[in-house]
């Protein structure tokens, strides 16, 4: 019997019409194409994790997993901007990360020194002190804040990036940089706006 059952399935697969050539899969060219946007796109990608997270291992985390799934759907992501699809990509990954540990992990504030080691230099400084600033601002300002002035994205990008309408982006742009700009004072080099 088991005989039989083998032949049954057998007969059961359909077989190819050997006049007829098969398109070999083009997987080779999706690997080269993903290979050279994820390239191009990981450090812009890391930098965006890194100001929403604050932490560098949990940055490179949420990149990783941003790729992944951006390879995933590569023909979907390749249609539009790929660059923008993989940005809410992460973002909608650090919104799940924070769901599934249900608490930030970022240091209070208060708890972060404010002076840093005397062989720091003033970048370093500065970028302290914006990491702190971000930590107290609300998660969907601080996405908001990134995307518009850290990561340089219009109004609309950010809007199509997150998923929210304009006017959310507006009001989330001008409440987060009122709260910077009370937490760290006047930016050096320009308005903030």
């Amino acid at each position: 019997m088991g005989e039989l059952d083998g032949q049954a399935r057998a007969a059961d697969v359909p077989t190819a019409d050997p006049s007829v050539p098969l398109d070999p899969p083009v997987v080779g060219d999706r690997d080269a194409e993903f290979t050279a946007f994820a390239t191009t796109a990981q450090a812009e990608l890391g930098r965006m994790a890194w100001l929403l997270t604050g932490d560098v291992h949990l940055a490179a985390e949420l990149v990783q997993t941003a790729l992944v799934r951006t390879y995933t759907a590569w023909p979907r992501a390749r249609a539009g901007d790929p660059l923008a699809y993989a940005r809410r990509v992460l973002a909608n990954a650090r919104i799940d990360l924070w769901r599934r540990r249900r608490r930030e992990v970022l240091v209070a504030p208060d708890d972060v020194p404010h002076q840093p080691s005397a062989d720091e230099g003033a970048t370093v400084e500065h970028r302290d002190e914006l990491v702190r600033a971000l930590a107290e601002l609300s998660p969907q300002q601080r996405r908001v804040v990134v995307l518009r002035y850290l990561v340089g994205l219009s109004e609309r990008e950010v809007a199509d990036d997150l998923g929210v309408s304009a006017g959310t982006v507006k009001t989330q742009a001008s409440r987060g940089l009122h709260r910077l700009r009370a937490s760290m004072g006047e930016l050096p080099g320009g308005s903030g706006d």
